[in-house]
């Protein structure tokens, strides 16, 4: 059954997920977070995207994201086989990482906008896995105005700094998309070392 066509965005951006091929962890280590970012740098003049916000979680991926004239599938089709290369031969595996095909969301309005970069700010403090956005490092939120991958001028043209911090940090009620489990499944090495330490055993 041919899947259907994605919704088109007025604002022509999208939040987008990308998730761990069967709820597996995609970033072990600060290296795999850094170099996702890294390959998004590398396409970002090639492929013509904004990027208006993000946060890399272990198992998934949130972006917010403003194509060019190249369309999200192209973009994605030269970003996300880069990682996953040099993913496969760090860790010596084969066959996909990310679980096909990705989630997108059009956003057609300014509040709807500043509501997905919320949401994948506080995505860590919803997950509990830190209290403040500030306090995540994978996010876009903490450098966020003197992020070389970010572009800044949309929330600019909104918000002064001042307020979009503000605004990030408010408790809120959003609803976004996101993934159904927010519960990574654990890998064969991890599971490994988990049985190895309670067991005592090798």
């Amino acid at each position: 059954m041919p899947s259907r066509p994605r919704e088109i965005s007025s604002l022509g951006i999208y939040h987008v997920i990308f998730r761990g091929v069967a709820k597996q962890i995609i970033f072990e280590d600060d290296d795999d977070y850094g170099k996702f970012l890294t390959v998004l740098r590398k396409y970002q003049p090639i492929c013509g995207y904004k990027i208006l916000g993000y946060c890399l979680m272990t198992n998934h991926i949130h972006l917010v994201i403003k194509p060019g004239e190249i369309p999200l599938g192209r973009i994605f089709q030269r970003v996300i086989p880069s990682f996953v290369y040099w993913y496969n031969r760090k860790y010596e595996r084969v066959g996909s990482l990310f679980q096909s095909p990705f989630k997108s969301t059009p956003i057609n309005s300014d509040n709807q906008l500043l509501t997905a970069v919320r949401y994948v700010h506080q995505n860590p403090v919803k997950a509990a896995i830190c209290k403040k956005p500030k306090d995540y490092k994978y996010s876009s939120y903490k450098g966020y105005f003197s992020n070389d991958l970010i572009d800044a001028s949309f929330v600019q043209s909104l918000l002064t700094e001042a307020e979009f911090f503000s605004f990030n940090c408010a408790q809120n009620d959003d609803h976004c998309m996101d993934i159904d489990d927010e519960r990574p499944r654990l890998n064969d090495d991890r599971a490994k070392k988990i049985m190895q330490d309670l067991s005592g055993c090798d």
